[in-house]
């Protein structure tokens, strides 16, 4: 199915979001110093991440009857939690649990939110998101130097 153009904006911030948690990954597997990948998760958390979850609280709030609401909450809660325990730790695992993690919470949201969302808000309601993410949604650039996934 292809994906409202509302929603647009918010599903290429997921394929961005994709993209940071392969990077993770390589640079685990290259056995990257863990401060190494600690600042980019804090670039990428500081310039994006943060924001793109105040926006989906925002323009999302009909997920609120359905439970999905309550669970991109706790997902969103959950990944705020790993990057303060990866900023107070040197445990490699929290880097690779915060990476699945955030697969994971992108996968919900595009099979899960999304499509609940279009099957179930009128085009109007749907325009509206459009028009809201207009107003504060930023498009995802990355200018982060030390590419250590390569």
């Amino acid at each position: 199915m292809k994906r409202n153009g509302n929603l647009v904006p918010l599903s290429r911030d997921h394929h961005f979001g994709l993209l940071y948690c392969w990077k993770i990954r390589e640079g685990l597997k290259k056995n990257v110093e863990y401060s190494r990948i600690r600042k980019y998760i804090n670039y990428f958390w500081h310039h994006s991440l943060s924001a793109h979850f105040e926006i989906e609280d925002i323009v999302l709030p009909e997920t609120e009857h359905t439970g999905l609401q309550f669970q991109m909450e706790q997902e969103h809660a959950e990944l705020r939690k790993l990057v303060s325990s990866i900023n107070q730790s040197e445990d490699g695992r929290l880097l690779e649990d915060f990476a699945k993690a955030l697969h994971n919470h992108i996968r919900f949201e595009e099979r899960v939110v999304f499509p609940h969302l279009e099957a179930h808000l009128s085009e109007q309601q749907m325009t509206d998101i459009g028009l809201q993410l207009a107003e504060i949604h930023t498009p995802e650039t990355e200018n982060y130097q030390d590419q250590f996934w390569k």
